[in-house]
């Protein structure tokens, strides 16, 4: 089942990001606490999840990004895509992007944006069938 997470389930989360590119689960500091908490009261902010079988498998971030630009509408931004291994090449991780999609369409973005790291074929295949290119924009990041 496709939905956006709920309050209680950040250790899930932080769980199954290990599978994206954290090392460890970081510590229930304050600072953590607050950032969650500022995640989920920010109604701009949303954290998708697949459940199966009541176990988070799946998951991606859709912000919403106010902007002045093309007739004042927004866009989103994706990122964190991340399936659990055990869970890979079902679909799991494509329900989530189509449900990112659909929150885009209804707050009335223009674009939809996501970045990966991943030069493999298949991952470069995956967002590919998930609707996304990589010929219109060039992308630049500084690390910070």
């Amino acid at each position: 089942m496709v939905r956006e997470i709920k309050f209680d389930e950040l250790n899930s989360l932080l769980e199954l990001y290990l599978y994206l590119h954290e090392s460890s689960i970081p510590k229930e500091t304050e600072h953590l606490k607050e950032t969650w908490n500022d995640i989920m009261n920010d109604s701009n902010h949303h954290i998708i999840v697949n459940e199966i079988d009541g176990k988070v498998v799946s998951s991606c971030v859709c912000v919403i990004i106010p902007n002045l630009t093309r007739g004042v509408r927004p866009y989103a931004f994706v990122e964190n895509v991340v399936t659990h291994l055990d869970y890979r090449g079902k679909g799991y991780a494509a329900d989530c992007l189509q449900y990112a999609k659909d929150i885009a369409e209804k707050n009335n973005c223009y674009k939809m944006m996501l970045l990966t790291g991943s030069k493999k074929e298949s991952t470069l295949k995956f967002y590919e069938n998930a609707g996304y290119n990589c010929s219109d924009k060039t992308a630049f990041i500084q690390w910070l």
